[in-house]
């Protein structure tokens, strides 16, 4: 191995590569995903420390009336241990790992995608990023179902930055914003929000705002001071299910 090349590698130049190639591009949230990191050597032999993959997702982020959008992690995951790749020398290593349950949904702007990461001692560290759709864990599906069949349309859905007495794990929320376009509810409230505060495929922890529509004189005083809204924390577990179209209406109906 030259010096000449050896120099080059770590700066990433003629170096080891990395490409990660999914079963598939789009899982529902909870799912295992499988697949296998191919390794291909560059000019050099190189000591590969480690390969992690890392779920990433982005949120909104607001600070000083301006919205940014930020990266985080949703869970990262280690599939091997040292090893060294010779010159051209390929590797194929596969792996499976859980996307957990409260993965946010690619709806509207929220993304997601798998980063690969080689760790190699004294160069640069090799990239690789692979884009998913994800889909509502089955509960979820049917919270979010259940509201659309009360008469309310899906506005739009986001990931926003949680405020501190809704962080758990994420430094982020998703919230699925409805307004009410038939049914019992449409003239009586102005929109309904349902933000994924926590969930797993049995039971999921919700935050409802209701917002609901004011008239007269005091309305604009209501609305600035956001007396208009009401907030309310419901867990929902799979036992609901077969009644859950009842206990979301009730629910909704009592802070009208």
């Amino acid at each position: 191995m030259s010096f000449f090349n050896k120099v080059l590698g770590s700066f990433g130049i003629g170096g080891a590569k990395v490409d990660t190639k999914l079963e598939k591009s789009e899982y529902t949230a909870g799912e295992i995903m499988t697949g296998k990191v191919e390794i291909y050597g560059g000019k050099i032999e190189q000591q590969i420390d480690s390969i992690y993959l890392t779920v990433y997702t982005t949120y909104i982020r607001e600070s000083n009336d301006k919205k940014y959008t930020d990266v985080a992690s949703v869970i990262k995951h280690k599939i091997n241990d040292p090893f060294t790749i010779g010159p051209d020398e390929t590797k194929s290593i596969p792996f499976s790992m859980r996307l957990p349950a409260e993965t946010p949904v690619t709806y509207g702007k929220t993304k997601v995608w798998v980063g690969t990461g080689l760790a190699i001692k004294n160069a640069v560290d090799p990239e690789d990023q692979d884009y998913i759709n994800v889909r509502p864990t089955q509960l979820a599906t049917r919270i979010l179902g259940e509201v659309e069949q009360l008469g309310f349309k899906l506005r739009k859905a986001e990931c926003e930055q949680a405020a501190r007495n809704m962080r758990s794990h994420y430094p982020f929320v998703q919230e699925f914003e409805f307004v009410p376009t038939s049914g019992v509810f449409r003239g009586r409230l102005d929109e309904l929000e349902v933000v994924f505060l926590s969930q797993s495929a049995q039971s999921a922890e919700l935050l409802l705002q209701v917002d609901r529509k004011v008239r007269g004189l005091g309305s604009f005083l209501a609305e600035a001071l956001e007396m208009d809204e009401s907030h309310i924390r419901l867990t929902v577990t799979a036992q609901d299910v077969p009644n859950l179209d009842e206990k979301l209406k009730q629910v909704i109906a009592k802070h009208m």
